[in-house]
């Protein structure tokens, strides 16, 4: 089957953030056709069937949240192997949900998703818990009854002890109530194409990644003004001058009105593209 060009491929993410529900593990599919040339629609298809086919193997209606928690434990954790360790944060794949589906590695919200999305499509009470640093699961009721699982360590239970040690060590912060909230979909896609543009913005020769990254990320209906402001730079970065000076120019008449500083800054920033032009 043919591989969408850019334009479809876009089109398809942005009307897939804007539906009523957005399907995760399908914006996951598509933010993974951006890296990956070799991702086509019978890619996803199969990414999707896979998912299905985990989720069969889980036992019918096992219990409360614990059991919920323990079942995807020993399915996911120690039958199928799903983890993660250091390396893993050094690997591009480790934020696509199809190279997670086949590697069975990847970042604790990449597998937080692969768990929530077999576990969902199984019945279970489930949800993401979106932890400063670590992304984790959760089971049960949010704001009562519940209990938390990291799937990056092969589904180990997390008490609250645990949950505020994972918050500490990633930020010195204590852990708030706020922070156990559910992670909406689109919330999960935003922080995913974030960690893609961590990994790109450490490794100069990928403002590629970086820029793709980025441009989904404005395809959301809310995301972070500041991304118009990157897309400009890398623009400019990547040597098209018009294009990221115009950008920049726009960018400032949007910050003008709250501050004129770092307006005049981004102008003074367009002035010096268009003169590479020179």
């Amino acid at each position: 089957m043919p591989r969408m060009n850019d334009t479809s491929r876009r089109r398809r993410f942005a009307d897939a953030a804007r539906e009523e529900r957005p399907d995760l593990a399908l914006l996951c599919l598509l933010v993974g056709m951006e890296a990956d040339s070799g991702l086509d629609e019978t890619g996803i298809d199969e990414a999707q069937i896979e998912l299905d086919r985990l989720a069969g193997q889980l036992p019918f209606s096992p219990g409360g949240p614990e059991d919920w928690a323990a079942a995807l434990a020993r399915l996911l954790g120690e039958r199928h192997g799903f983890r993660g360790g250091p390396a893993d944060y050094q690997r591009l794949g480790s934020s696509l949900l199809h190279t997670v589906l086949r590697r069975r590695r990847g970042l604790p919200i990449l597998l937080s998703v692969v768990w929530m999305e077999v576990a969902r499509r199984a019945g279970a009470p489930v949800y993401g818990v979106a932890l400063p640093g670590h992304f984790v699961v959760g089971f049960g009721d949010p704001y009562g009854s519940h209990v938390l699982a990291d799937p990056f360590d092969g589904g180990r239970p997390l008490s609250s002890e645990d949950a505020a040690t994972l918050v500490s060590g990633a930020t010195g912060a204590p852990l708030s109530a706020s922070m156990l909230s559910p992670a909406g979909s689109l919330d999960i896609v935003l922080r995913i194409l974030n960690n893609i543009r961590a990994w790109a913005s450490a490794r100069p020769e990928r403002t590629d990644v970086r820029l793709w990254a980025v441009e989904l990320s404005l395809l959301l209906p809310s995301h972070p003004a500041e991304l118009r402001y990157e897309r400009a730079q890398l623009l400019v970065e990547r040597g098209d001058f018009m294009t990221g000076a115009k950008e920049l120019e726009e960018y400032a008449e949007v910050v003008e009105a709250v501050r004129p500083d770092a307006a005049e800054t981004v102008r003074h920033e367009a002035r010096a593209a268009r003169a590479m032009l020179n």
